[in-house]
């Protein structure tokens, strides 16, 4: 059985609001924390560069997002638009979580994204750099799922 190729609004060409709500869109897809929902916003051949891992199609992406959450627990993350031209978009992002010896860490990134005319992502590349944090220091205290509207994004937070 092959995964359904929806349109996933909105499309490219991109102007700037419209990269900004695709950006929220992932933001808020990732914070759900589902695999399965998550890789839907993926072409199905979608192919990621994360971290060093090199990842092809929605069954890769669905395994590697099962493992990240597994070891990231409490996962909260900030995406926040770059820079965007016809079918890119260039993303900062942030993300705090702990692992399972209760060692808080803030990630920090960059993503570059392509997609297809039906607005499926086919190509990502993220580079992240992990830096531990004290509990204190974390800045991301919104309940699990999606940040709230009103909460203050990477800019805003001085990131």
């Amino acid at each position: 059985m092959t995964d359904p190729v929806e349109p996933r609004p909105p499309l490219p060409p991109f102007d700037a609001q419209t990269a900004a709500r695709k950006v929220r869109a992932a933001e808020d897809g990732w914070n759900r924390r589902d695999p399965q929902a998550v890789s839907l916003a993926y072409s199905p051949d979608s192919r990621w560069r994360n971290r060093t891992a090199f990842l092809s199609g929605r069954p890769a992406i669905v395994a590697f997002l099962q493992r990240k959450w597994a070891a990231e627990l409490e996962y909260r993350l900030i995406k926040e638009l770059w820079a965007f031209h016809a079918h890119r978009i260039a993303v900062r992002f942030a993300y705090e979580f702990h692992d399972a010896a209760g060692n808080w860490f803030r990630a920090y990134g960059n993503e570059q994204w392509e997609f297809d005319a039906n607005g499926l992502m086919r190509r990502r590349e993220a580079s992240i750099n992990d830096l531990p944090i004290a509990e204190t220091d974390r800045l991301f205290r919104w309940p699990l799922g999606p940040r709230p509207e009103r909460h203050a994004g990477l800019s805003e937070l001085g990131l």
